[in-house]
């Protein structure tokens, strides 16, 4: 007999035979189904499969947690519901049957930036490796910095500015391209367009505030001129040329016939938005950027930063749960184009340390109980590393209580982080190592930070548990076995 017969067979009866799967895939370690009416699975009869370690939904998604050996069930789970698995590709597209309209705009959103992530990461670890050597004046070198005592760490210093420059000042081109892949348009054209946004003819968007009106360059038509302007490390604008490309793109593909398709659809899609992108599009997007920012930033240094931090750290999980937090992408990058940082970041790192830190507290409260620790010990790992979604899903929202016990913690520590004035170079690696991306002026303050985030949900979730607060008939030991025991 088959190794997952058994449990297959049950997973396909509770969530309501092949008849109900519209799609279904799967990851690294968990099942992944678009289920056409999801009200008919059955999750406390799932969740009582031997194999189960958990579900919950997300972006129109039904994910069942089976662990590191999903690709062996998923094999014996489509051969005995007798369906076709697709690629993670096709059951994205497919879940947006489930999803409203501000959730599919956030999950194209989400899927602009996603590629966009490990070049920004790494960017932010070299600005805060270039603070070190080239901004830290250090006693034991007589008060100078090490770039000004070593001609190696000089040369190191002007060396990676060359990576530095490239991932932020040259973001358009990213963000260009990107659009265009997720589009499903011409990617050169995505590309072309970005370096039309950053061009080196163009005066640098760091130069305009202090060039005077009269010293701007601009293209003469005659009639009209527009402003020869650059949109380096500008997000909104971007994302509109972006956009518009794509839908002009795709707009045109219907209506010129296919034979002179190359030659005409590249060209009429693309003069006119580069036209509108420097005309029209360039300079709301700015205006749009600048205020979104100047709030933002406003928020956290102004006299009400400490209820700005508290609220945001507070909230900043539930909006993972409904996706929103992607949005957070594009303002931090805003911040750090406007005022050289950005003090947002830092409180998702705090969130992320938060949230692992309630589910340690779970571990050691239900220490022996195998079946949760194969999905509390990686998510509490995975926290801990700035991805939270493991631990979200599979424990904290399943008790409640340590859900509300880390978002409690990572308020603490947001109301701490904005007291400080805490501000990370852009965005980094999340969790733990989040302290590499934060401006070396600020790492005592995060540290004590971290601490918060670390301790409070820690013990507000063993003081939880053991007052019976926000758990289940405020019987927690009868619950586990509800949900765990076979």
């Amino acid at each position: 007999m088959a190794k997952y017969q058994d449990d297959a067979t049950q997973l396909l009866k509770a969530i309501g035979g092949k008849g109900n799967i519209s799609a279904v895939t799967h990851c690294a370690t968990r099942m992944r189904f678009v289920l056409n009416d999801q009200s008919i699975a059955d999750e406390k009869a799932i969740d009582d499969i031997p194999v189960v370690k958990g579900t919950f939904t997300q972006a129109g998604q039904f994910q069942v947690i089976i662990g590191n050996d999903v690709a062996t069930f998923y094999n014996e789970f489509t051969k005995i519901a007798g369906v076709e698995g697709v690629s993670k590709d096709a059951v994205k597209s497919a879940s947006k049957q489930n999803q409203n309209a501000i959730q599919k705009a956030i999950g194209i959103l989400a899927e602009v930036f996603a590629p966009l992530i490990p070049a920004i990461v790494v960017g932010g670890l070299i600005l805060g490796f270039r603070n070190i050597i080239g901004e830290i004046k250090f006693d034991s070198l007589d008060g100078q910095t090490i770039v000004q005592v070593s001609q190696f760490w000089k040369g190191t210093y002007d060396f990676l500015w060359l990576i530095g420059e490239a991932i932020f000042h040259f973001l358009p081109v990213g963000i260009t391209w990107s659009i265009a892949k997720k589009m499903g348009t011409t990617q050169i054209l995505g590309i072309v367009l970005g370096i039309t946004l950053v061009s080196p003819q163009l005066l640098n968007a760091y130069s305009v505030a202090e060039t005077a009106a009269n010293k701007i360059p601009y293209w003469d038509f005659g009639f009209f001129h527009i402003e020869m302007i650059g949109y380096q490390a500008q997000v909104i604008p971007a994302m509109l040329a972006g956009f518009l490309l794509a839908y002009l793109e795709i707009g045109l593909r219907k209506v010129i016939p296919q034979a002179i398709s190359m030659i005409f659809v590249p060209f009429f899609a693309l003069i006119p938005t580069v036209l509108a992108a420097h005309l029209i599009l360039g300079p709301i997007g700015w205006s749009i950027g600048s205020w979104i920012s100047n709030v933002v930033y406003a928020g956290l240094t102004g006299s009400f930063s400490w209820l700005f931090g508290s609220v945001f750290g507070f909230l900043y999980a539930p909006l993972v749960i409904t996706g929103l937090h992607h949005m957070t992408n594009a303002i931090d990058l805003q911040l750090t184009a406007d005022f050289g940082g950005t003090n947002l970041w830092p409180m998702i790192a705090l969130s992320n340390i938060a949230q692992g830190s309630a589910v340690l507290a779970i571990i050691f409260l239900h220490r022996g109980n195998k079946k949760e620790e194969q999905i509390s010990i990686p998510a509490t790992i995975s926290c801990y590393l700035g991805v939270t979604e493991p631990a979200i899903f599979g424990i904290n929202l399943k008790y409640v209580y340590p859900f509300v016990a880390a978002m409690i913690g990572s308020a603490c520590a947001g109301l701490l982080s904005t007291s400080f004035g805490v501000m990370a170079n852009s965005i980094g690696v999340g969790g733990l190592p989040g302290i590499l991306s934060i401006k070396p002026e600020f790492w005592m303050p995060f540290l004590l930070c971290m601490a918060v985030a670390i301790v409070i949900p820690i013990v507000l979730t063993i003081f939880f548990e053991k007052k019976g607060i926000l758990t289940k008939a405020g019987v927690v030991d009868d619950s586990i076995s509800d949900l765990f025991n076979n």
